[in-house]
């Protein structure tokens, strides 16, 4: 069963890690996909065939999500190829972290700028096309240390915890228009950044993990494509947490 049959999204941030596994199982269920990165190249083109394989139309775009015009003008270009926008996933999103201590001004900033202002900046332009559609699912990539704080993070942890408030507001400005908001909120999810990281940092982390592992990007896509689909229609300004049990 194809759930995204006939839509098109928008996933910013999709070259790698979670926002490549979101297009990837998107495609599957038979959503167009439309992708950002700051510089397109090898990679991109490899994931533009990739999705083309599977059936679907799909076209990767150079685009800084943090930057207010540019937003504006992917989602022009983005609704002219494909012809509507009904899902856009606000993936985009860099860590800076440090002690509040060590920490940079321009640390701070470009953290709030990228993980939070693009999220201003995306759902700002697409809020034109999906009220003219009267229909669309916003999906804002958040994180649990925005729900819980994290020493080392108080930049990351502020932009993720502000895409919450922003969605709930969005949630209660554009529901009246079948325009649904929600938040995914991961937790130790297995990417090349946590591969980075000792084994024995890995283990211990998993031990605070009541399901006793850390997550893969395919459990945060497969959350992503309930949101976008019709089973989720009744459900908006809601933060879902798939982290293993570490946030309940």
């Amino acid at each position: 069963m194809k759930l995204l049959e006939g839509k098109t999204a928008i996933i910013t941030g999709a070259a790698r890690g979670i926002g490549k596994e979101i297009a990837l199982v998107f495609a599957t269920h038979g959503s167009n996909i439309a992708f950002t990165d700051v510089a397109l190249g090898d990679a991109t083109q490899a994931l533009e065939n990739e999705l083309v394989a599977l059936g679907v139309k799909a076209k990767a775009y150079k685009s800084n999500a943090a930057n207010y015009q540019e937003a504006q003008d992917l989602i022009k270009e983005v609704a002219a190829d494909f012809g509507r926008i009904d899902v856009l996933v606000n993936n985009a999103g860099i860590t800076r972290d440090t002690l509040l201590m060590r920490m940079t001004e321009d640390q701070w900033d470009l953290v709030i700028s990228v993980n939070l202002k693009s999220v201003f900046n995306l759902t700002k332009a697409v809020q034109s096309v999906m009220l003219k559609q009267r229909s669309g699912s916003i999906i804002n990539m958040s994180s649990v240390v925005g729900v819980t704080g994290n020493a080392g993070q108080s930049n990351y942890s502020a932009s993720k915890a502000g895409i919450l408030g922003f969605t709930k507001s969005i949630a209660k400005e554009l529901g009246s228009r079948n325009i649904r908001c929600n938040a995914i909120a991961p937790g130790f999810i297995e990417t090349d950044m946590t591969a980075q990281l000792s084994e024995e940092v890995r283990t211990e982390w998993a031990k605070t993990i009541p399901l006793r592992r850390g997550g893969k990007p395919a459990d945060v896509a497969n959350a992503a494509v309930f949101l976008a689909s019709d089973l989720a229609s009744y459900v908006t300004g809601q933060t879902l947490n798939v982290c293993g049990g570490m946030v309940m």
